[in-house]
């Protein structure tokens, strides 16, 4: 029988608010009316909390949805604004400070976590000095391959204007090593990764349309095509190359961009255009089963990745995966073991080891189950129960 001090410590380990609910204010930089991982974070973060017990409310820039959840509030407006290599939609002048520190002051949370508050968003505006009705949790997303000349210009105020932020969570290695620039050196830092649901992953159903043949592979890309850095235009170009020596190979393409995409592909072959299919947004449902029904899933990303939520999720799904060598996808991937990688922005590269794994069934069924144990590291539960801790030690601490 275990002693009280070893039950003790496993239910710490489980529930390390020790049984109690709390309330909790969570603000995101960006809209939620256009999809983006962080805003995936926040809702399925919230989720897990909401599913645990406690109280949960999140504030966003922009305007409702008929899809948001209740739980979901906003600014009601927003503005479109180029960020690390993509187009962030934020909220920061006029009146929405006021509003965000009267819906944090009326919230009456026990925790406001706040997600990315170096942006000029609404995740910056609670941090006024003297304003701290009570502790500021935040998580920071963001990597960069070049350290941007804004934030080096601002870095001083920042690390003043940030440092009344009890805990900062970074969601990866990356992330730490640009969050560091301007955080306060007092503030306590974790590494906690983003999370997934692995279990849906892996109960997912392929679907037969999706599902490829030893010689009519199908290979997967997912996401934002016109995009530089998320990479289809290396995707594209590796695609032709391995139609070269697969020629019934179809390329399933997943995403925003449909038309960026085509503009792509239209410098090729008409072949590669014939061979690809346009797929648009899934649902989550059917990401599973498009991840779990591929023969091989490809993140040709060249920069501006802090984690690599997809690397994790094709995974999940035992889907043999095959990225660019970029930092973040190197952690994930545990050094090429789980996921096989590729010289970044080497189509060639890319497509030699794509075939490798096409031309080898062993191969692949052996990178699928690393691939899913290594997921496993990133189910919500172990990362929930990690941020929870975080919240503990702030509240103790208060």
């Amino acid at each position: 029988m275990p002693s009280e001090s070893e039950r003790a410590l496993v239910n710490e380990l489980e529930d390390p608010l020790a049984g109690r609910k709390l309330k909790v204010g969570i603000i995101s930089p960006y809209s939620f009316e256009t999809p983006g991982g962080v805003q995936l974070h926040i809702r399925d973060f919230a989720k897990q909390l909401i599913s645990r017990g406690h109280d949960v409310e999140v504030l966003a820039p922009g305007r409702r949805t008929h899809d948001m959840p209740l739980w979901v509030q906003t600014t009601g407006s927003s503005f479109a604004i180029p960020y690390n290599g993509s187009v962030a939609n934020l909220s920061y002048f006029g009146w929405v400070g006021s509003t965000t520190r009267r819906w944090v002051k009326q919230g009456h949370f026990d925790i406001v976590h706040l997600h990315e508050p170096e942006v000029p968003s609404i995740s910056h505006k609670p941090l006024i000095p003297g304003f701290d009705p009570c502790p500021y949790v935040a998580t920071f997303h963001a990597s960069f391959d070049t350290y941007p000349l804004a934030l080096k210009c601002t870095q001083l105020y920042l690390r003043s204007y940030l440092s009344n932020i009890r805990s900062a969570i970074c969601v990866s290695d990356s992330a730490l090593e640009t969050a560091s620039h301007y955080l306060d050196p007092a503030t306590d830092i974790s590494v906690i990764p983003n999370g997934i649901n692995t279990a849906s992953f892996i109960a997912a159903s392929k679907k037969r349309e999706w599902q490829g043949t030893p010689e009519s592979p199908t290979i997967g890309f997912l996401g934002r095509m016109g995009e530089d850095r998320k990479g289809f235009a290396v995707f594209a170009r590796a695609a032709s190359y391995i139609l070269e020596r697969y020629p019934k190979a179809r390329f399933l393409c997943v995403g925003d961009g449909e038309s960026d995409g085509r503009k792509i592909l239209s410098s090729f072959p008409e072949n590669l255009l014939e061979a690809t299919e346009f797929l648009g947004r899934i649902s989550d449902e059917d990401k599973a089963s498009f991840y779990k029904s591929l023969t091989v899933y490809v993140a040709p990303q060249i920069g501006g990745e802090s984690f690599g939520i997809v690397l994790a999720e094709a995974m999940a799904a035992g889907c043999p995966t095959v990225a660019s060598d970029l930092k973040a996808f190197k952690a994930v991937s545990q050094e090429g073991t789980a996921a096989r990688l590729f010289t970044n922005g080497d189509a060639h590269d890319c497509a030699r080891v794509v075939m490798e794994l096409i031309d080898d069934d062993e191969a692949r069924q052996e990178l699928s189950a690393r691939g899913s144990a290594r997921a496993c590291d990133y189910d919500w539960s172990e990362v929930t129960r990690s941020v929870l801790s975080i919240y503990a030690k702030a509240l103790q601490n208060r």
